[in-house]
């Protein structure tokens, strides 16, 4: 690598450093002693007998990969009767599955909207929601945080060009939830679409963990498009697109990230399919995260919200870390995030309420995350 390049990597290294802002990776060892309280594994399905074993016999009938694109000889059946399991739990005429939660983003948005159109995009969706947008070339307007006045004002600048309105439904980092009926009320009203991001919401949120498209009776709108991610509550990988049948055929035949892809892989679309199964049977999974979420969220003294997501201000990025080490040193695993990860730049523990925590290991790890927001905590600054 020339000089050029070589000090310009230092520097913002340095930056990085200076500011606590660095991240690296550690892997994972299998056998760890720790209480999973940082990832999406909501329900604690990923592990679950009956979806690692759903997982190993697709890889078995299928093999390893898709081996191709999905519009080559990558589609499998495995692949449509995931979609259809999606689709009617969601309460959606059809879905798309795609290799991950971020490309279903991306293919929904770019297919939809270009140059021509506009984007009222919420100032907290997710960056997969961010990338869609800067990539479909349409004009955004970026609106703050839940705000309806915002929004509506937005589309009434549209005129006659199309426009999308793209939100999340339970959003990932404060965790609290979109006012959903007011913005169906909001496109219907100008003639526009609303985008929802189900990631956080499907398999927690709603009745029986059906999302909140379907607790707000939106489910099957032909406005309202839902995107989710089979990485979360259903413990396995891949994403998803779900509306009527004739979105769903445009996304097929338009759709780059769909089109350009690998198929997902067997073994993820398996236990995805068997992951559904699980919360289709047993509405106690989401309820037993809801429950524990609305016990922990009182004792850190926080508002309750609407997935498994709890958010505790920090003093600054370099306190957040000093925190989960403290919280790790102690066998339970929280998430830091800090900026740029933080929508409002407020450096943040991250807590995943685990519904698949047994009962006992569950109260150790929430009286040791009440230990330690109590010592670290503090008013949020501008950190």
């Amino acid at each position: 690598m020339n000089g050029r390049w070589h000090t310009w990597l230092a520097e913002r290294a340095a930056v990085r450093e200076s500011g606590g802002l660095r991240r690296t990776l550690r892997p994972r060892r299998p056998d760890e002693d720790l209480l999973d309280l940082a990832g999406n594994d909501y329900l604690g399905l990923s592990r679950h007998p009956a979806v690692v074993a759903a997982a190993e016999a697709a890889a078995r009938r299928w093999g390893a990969g898709a081996g191709a694109s999905r519009l080559v000889t990558g589609s499998l059946e495995l692949h449509a009767e995931l979609e259809a399991g999606l689709a009617g739990f969601m309460g959606q005429p059809a879905a798309l599955a795609l290799s991950t939660g971020y490309h279903a983003n991306l293919a929904a948005v770019t297919a939809l909207v270009d140059r021509d159109c506009l984007v009222v995009s919420d100032a907290h969706v997710h960056a997969s929601l961010v990338d869609a947008v800067r990539l479909s070339r349409a004009e955004v307007v970026i609106v703050r945080h839940n705000d309806l006045a915002g929004a509506s004002s937005a589309l009434a600048s549209a005129g006659d060009r199309r426009a999308l309105v793209v939100v999340e439904s339970v959003y990932s980092v404060l965790g609290d939830a979109a006012p959903l009926a007011d913005l169906a009320a909001l496109v219907t009203a100008y003639d526009a679409m609303l985008l929802v991001d189900e990631a956080h919401g499907l398999g927690v949120a709603g009745q029986d963990g059906r999302g909140l498209v379907h607790a707000q009776g939106l489910a099957g709108r032909p406005d309202v498009l839902v995107t989710a991610t089979l990485s979360k509550a259903l413990g396995a990988q891949g994403g998803a697109v779900l509306g009527g049948h004739d979105l769903v055929e445009h996304l097929v035949n338009t759709a780059r990230p769909f089109i350009f892809d690998t198929g997902l892989a067997p073994a993820a679309a398996g236990a995805a399919r068997a992951a559904l199964e699980l919360v289709r049977g047993d509405p106690s999974l989401p309820a037993r995260v809801r429950e524990r979420m609305q016990a922990l969220a009182g004792a850190l003294d926080v508002p309750p919200v609407a997935g498994a997501v709890l958010s505790v201000p920090m003093p600054s990025p370099l306190v957040a870390l000093e925190a989960q080490a403290a919280a790790r040193a102690e066998g339970v695993l929280v998430g830091c995030f800090r900026p740029p990860s933080v929508p409002d730049g407020v450096s943040r523990l991250r807590i995943t309420v685990g519904g698949g925590i047994p009962d006992a290991e569950w109260a150790r790890a929430a009286d040791t995350v009440g230990r330690v927001v109590k010592e670290y905590g503090a008013p949020a600054s501008d950190a």
